[in-house]
């Protein structure tokens, strides 16, 4: 069974087809980075006219990269929440267009779960339960993972994403935006030990808090002007990852999951990636990172989803519309 899968919910355009849950046979991403640096973040406006504008070329091209047409798809599938508004609607409204003229069923894919079967794309046998860290830009979230399908979320953010405050703290530190992938590079280059930043909410079961790691480091600029900035992206950064993997460890222990794994964008950075594998190996459990491409946005893990959702609950209706607030349940 070939699925497409639409990704829009934020400011990638991706569009993948993948057989039988499993088997990528193109996965195409067109990111607008360039249009949103400027303003340091994502402006949904022009996200969603951006999404407008390279959809049809993003589809076709994933076609033509799997050797199919649309004649040869069994379905199609939309990321339809969480996300911004008017990106998630382009996504939800090119699927539907494209099931109603293939005559095929409709999925609306939830987002989060998208990221939660990343994993199984890479490795289909992952012994359950898994304890998930599911980390980006809007969302930062410890999830039990029984089987597809079946999930529970242990905690969340009360507030700032991890990726929401590296995005903050990089802008503090005039390294422009994405603002992940710049602190990970300075970082390398810097003393983690240089700055002892708090570690919010350790050891206060699996909920996280940012807001006020990002405050600090503002503090600590305003009061050291002349700080490296090296050690402070160093510094933050291991103060993020320290409470990320301190709420995995105690989940694990939770639900004694013989396996972690990380999803989403921040699951791509370099540190946090080498502490869950020392963390694995420290425990005698397996972890399993998906591969970076598979972490940041992308309409593989929409396509993946789908195959599993359309066997257990069937199409969506075309009638249901996108939820910009849509959790996972």
């Amino acid at each position: 069974m070939k699925i497409l899968g639409i990704e829009t919910s934020c400011d990638e355009t991706a569009v993948a087809i993948v057989e039988d849950g499993r088997f990528v046979r193109s996965s195409v991403v067109s990111s607008q980075i360039d249009l949103h640096a400027r303003f340091g973040g994502v402006v949904p406006e022009i996200a969603s006219r951006a999404h407008v504008q390279l959809i049809t070329a993003v589809i076709a091209e994933a076609l033509v990269e799997a050797g199919c047409e649309l004649s040869d798809l069994d379905a199609v599938a939309a990321c339809h929440g969480p996300g911004l508004a008017g990106a998630l609607l382009v996504g939800v409204s090119a699927a539907k267009a494209l099931a109603l003229a293939a005559d095929i069923p409709y999925v609306g894919v939830n987002h989060l779960e998208g990221h939660l079967h990343a994993a199984w794309l890479e490795e289909p046998d992952l012994a359950s339960p898994l304890a998930v860290l599911l980390v980006s830009g809007g969302h930062t979230m410890v999830v039990a993972v029984e089987d597809h399908g079946k999930y529970r979320v242990l905690g969340q953010t009360l507030d700032d994403a991890a990726g929401e405050a590296f995005d903050k703290v990089a802008r503090l530190l005039g390294l422009g935006y994405p603002g992940g992938p710049a602190i990970d590079r300075l970082a390398r280059e810097g003393d983690a030990r240089a700055v002892s930043f708090p570690r919010p909410m350790m050891g206060n079961g699996f909920d996280f808090s940012f807001a006020g790691l990002k405050t600090a480091v503002a503090y600590h600029l305003r009061g050291a002007p002349d700080s490296v900035p090296a050690d402070i992206a160093a510094s933050f950064q291991e103060a993020v990852v320290d409470t990320l993997v301190s709420k995995l460890l105690a989940a694990a222990d939770e639900i004694d999951a013989p396996t972690l794994v990380i999803g989403g964008g921040v699951a791509a950075n370099s540190r946090l990636r080498e502490r869950v594998l020392e963390l694995a190996a420290s425990t005698g459990r397996q972890a399993f990172l998906p591969p970076p491409e598979l972490c940041t946005d992308n309409g593989a893990m929409i396509a993946a989803t789908a195959w599993w959702r359309l066997r257990l609950d069937g199409p969506t209706p075309l009638d249901s519309g996108a939820d910009p607030s849509l959790t996972l349940r």
